[in-house]
């Protein structure tokens, strides 16, 4: 079996498929530190403590590892379903901010409300700055996982 060759007679190299472990590593990578960031805008607008009662506290440390957790979660999901797609850094950000919308209307408008016996798809000043703070975890997890992916790949 021959190795293929470029012009010149050396070792032509393809670009490996990007494999589960590298997909991982994007997700997780991207999750943290777009949750970090959402986590800062979180903290900044007292916003832990309500994340924290998902699981029965009102600790604001507590609510922060909450949200990281979702945080790796939904990142690992956007790598799972769409590492193929996060092919450039405007995809990536494209993507991401899509990615994050999405998780906005599921996350605070209807998983979050149903789990704390609260009224669903109620949209005011405080879901907005929700939006805003999903919409930049979604570019920051986007971009990242592009440029994990890129250096993997």
């Amino acid at each position: 079996m021959s190795v293929p060759t470029t012009a010149h007679g050396t070792p032509r190299t393809t670009a490996p498929a990007t494999t589960m472990r590298h997909k991982i590593s994007a997700g997780a990578i991207g999750g943290i530190i777009g949750g970090l960031v959402f986590g800062a805008l979180m903290a900044m607008m007292d916003m832990l403590p309500m994340i924290a009662m998902m699981v029965g506290s009102t600790s604001a440390g507590v609510g922060l590892v909450v949200h990281l957790v979702i945080s790796i979660l939904i990142g690992l999901g956007l790598t799972s379903l769409l590492s193929g797609a996060l092919s450039s850094y405007g995809r990536g950000a494209i993507l991401g901010l899509l990615y994050g919308g999405l998780w906005w209307v599921l996350g605070p408008l209807l998983i979050m409300p149903l789990m704390m016996g609260m009224p669903v798809f109620v949209v005011d000043a405080a879901g907005l700055w929700s939006l805003m703070g999903h919409l930049i975890y979604g570019l920051v997890l986007g971009l990242t996982a592009v440029a994990v992916l890129n250096r993997r790949r």
